[in-house]
């Protein structure tokens, strides 16, 4: 299990060593850090499951060519920016792959004509990925952020934070439930929403 306080190493840190190939725990870090914002942006782009696995394969296979070459400068080109970049090259080879008469629908019986299937993919070349791959990022920010501070705080606190956030049980369903008072449920889930927000702008700064 990953350090928690390394959850998501500081770019600067993990791009250096990265430059690196033979550093295999390295890259197996990055593959396990970005692997799953890669995999969603692309099939939220149109992708199925085998074209958006192939998009991360190819994408980290691109970040290995072109790593040495990279110079972290978050006012120049953020990290970001660059591997949103790389993703948006390799979904589009994806479907450049495509048979002809997978890109398009055919006609059908009764003779209308559907909409091809090219023109409903996310404009990997617009604003729309880019406003997937913002969605994504901050998902992806927020799960690391809640995963760090569940390793600070007890499972009690945690379960009932998690009890009214995410299953959305009334204050006194939990509070009956677990035995513990009402004050004790407002207490975890503002404490702990607190944490969630500390360290989601901590992250959003190593993620620059």
């Amino acid at each position: 299990m990953a350090d928690p306080e390394e959850l998501i190493p500081t770019r600067h840190s993990l791009l250096s060593r990265l430059k690196d190939r033979e550093d295999e725990a390295s890259w197996q870090d990055f593959f396990d850090t970005y692997w799953k914002l890669i995999y969603g942006v692309a099939v939220k782009s149109g992708l199925t499951d085998q074209e958006a696995q192939e998009c991360v394969q190819e994408t980290v296979i691109t970040v290995a060519r072109r790593i040495p070459e990279f110079r972290y400068d978050p006012d120049i080109c953020s990290f970001k920016t660059w591997l949103l970049n790389l993703t948006r090259w390799r979904i589009v080879d994806q479907i450049r792959k495509r048979k002809p008469e997978a890109k398009f629908q055919r006609r059908r019986s009764d003779g209308t004509a559907r909409t091809p299937t090219i023109e409903r993919l996310a404009d990997p070349s617009g604003m729309e990925l880019e406003r997937v791959w913002d969605e994504e990022w901050e998902q992806y920010i927020l799960e690391a952020a809640i995963e760090r501070v569940k390793k600070q705080v007890s499972p009690e606190q945690f379960q009932i934070f998690a009890l009214r956030v995410f299953k959305e049980w009334p204050v006194l369903k939990i509070a009956r439930e677990l035995d513990v008072t009402v004050g004790q449920v407002y207490l975890a889930k503002h404490r702990i929403s607190a944490l969630i927000r500390k360290q989601v702008k901590e992250l959003e700064k190593k993620m620059k």
